[in-house]
């Protein structure tokens, strides 16, 4: 006999963040997703090791290992970029944990100001974590907030 849950145990839980950067879309591209390697950790402050390992080009399929301090615990994951599109979008997926992290850029007509919305998304969530879901996806949405706050103050820091 199958159990039934009361909700989706493979449905994502989800964040997500919008930030105006004054700045032109490449520019803004250039630091997130032709620097990603070097930028990265820079605005992901829970990074605590971080190693490029097909080098420093940015590609589809290329492959990073992460170590993170979330909640006090180190968290190891190797994650790879699943989508690149210059100057639009730049998107990598946990291959050893359940993510997938999303850098979306528009600007009009290539003029200022840039807008940048992250979005993180949990893919899976443990059946015992599901009572605390509400809570998660608060922490998720906290940390899109954080991370977009972080790039443009580190853009308008590095540009001067």
């Amino acid at each position: 006999m199958q159990i039934k849950f009361p909700f989706d145990i493979s449905k994502p839980v989800m964040g997500e963040a919008s930030i105006e950067i004054n700045k032109p879309i490449q520019d803004v591209f250039s630091y997130i997703g032709e620097h990603f390697f070097e930028n990265y950790p820079k605005w992901s402050v829970e990074v605590v090791e971080f190693e490029p390992l097909d080098g420093k080009e940015v590609f589809v399929g290329a492959k990073a290992k992460q170590v993170r301090k979330d909640n006090g615990a180190e968290v190891e994951s190797v994650f790879e970029i699943v989508d690149y599109q210059p100057v639009v979008k730049l998107i990598f997926k946990g291959l050893t944990e359940p993510y997938k992290h999303s850098y979306l850029l528009e600007s009009s007509e290539q003029k200022q100001p840039t807008r940048l919305t992250f979005r993180f998304e949990l893919l899976e969530l443990e059946v015992f974590m599901r009572p605390f879901e509400k809570l998660i996806r608060s922490a998720i949405e906290d940390g899109a907030e954080n991370t977009v706050e972080n790039i443009k103050k580190l853009i308008a820091i590095e540009s001067i």
